[in-house]
């Protein structure tokens, strides 16, 4: 049986260091975009809208959460270039995986609302608050406050789901792990390292879910 061999890893050391920071990168601007579209998606489709407006955004979520996240990155980076639309490579990895994971994450940011007790529609109301501010000062704070560890799990997965940028032009540590491997052909050492990072860097986002909703609970009544 070959023995492991993780001193082959060494000679690339310096390497790791602005891979891993793409990777973090994308992860938290894909995660930021797609937080900001749960929000306003989830939002408008917890209340009844126009028709055409329910339907474009009912067919945007059932368009991403039905088709591969691997297609979409396919089709955003080299698909869109036939359509005149040039994107970066990074910049198209941000994209899809904020569309991706906000398709998602507007499902439970839109449960979460229609979670929220109905008499506190009542007291906005009486309060004189407008729709806007009902929804900006009184529902979404309760929502999100709910919705915490599935937006937090959404975190995890767009930190897992970044190895797929490895398919396009850019060097973050799934596509550097490749890179690694075709010059030192130890397979081995080289995806039990990947597999240990991305552990730590989803590990320490749970670690700060728990934070997170502990810091929510203090505020519950």
């Amino acid at each position: 049986m070959t023995k492991l061999d993780f001193s082959v890893l060494w000679p690339f050391r310096k390497l790791l260091p602005a891979a891993l920071g793409l990777t973090i990168g994308i992860g938290l601007a894909g995660f930021i975009l797609a937080l900001a579209i749960a929000i306003i998606v989830g939002s408008l489709r917890s209340r009844k809208l126009p028709k055409i407006i329910s339907v474009i955004l009912s067919t945007y979520v059932e368009v991403f959460r039905g088709t591969p996240l691997l297609v979409q990155l396919f089709f955003v980076y080299y698909g869109l270039p036939g359509l005149g639309f040039h994107i970066g490579p990074i910049k198209a990895a941000i994209i899809t995986m904020g569309l991706n994971s906000g398709s998602y994450l507007s499902e439970n940011i839109r449960a979460s609302i229609l979670a929220v007790d109905k008499g506190q529609y009542e007291a906005a109301y009486i309060l004189g608050y407008t729709p806007i501010q009902r929804t900006f000062h009184i529902i979404l704070p309760q929502a999100i406050r709910v919705a915490v560890p599935s937006l937090m799990n959404g975190f995890s997965a767009i930190i897992k789901e970044t190895s797929l940028v490895s398919v396009l032009p850019v060097v973050e540590i799934t596509k550097l792990g490749n890179q690694v491997y075709a010059r030192t052909y130890h397979p081995f050492e080289i995806y039990i390292m990947l597999g240990i990072i991305y552990f730590v860097l989803t590990y320490t986002v749970t670690f700060f879910a728990k934070w997170l909703e502990r810091r929510s609970s203090r505020w519950e009544l």
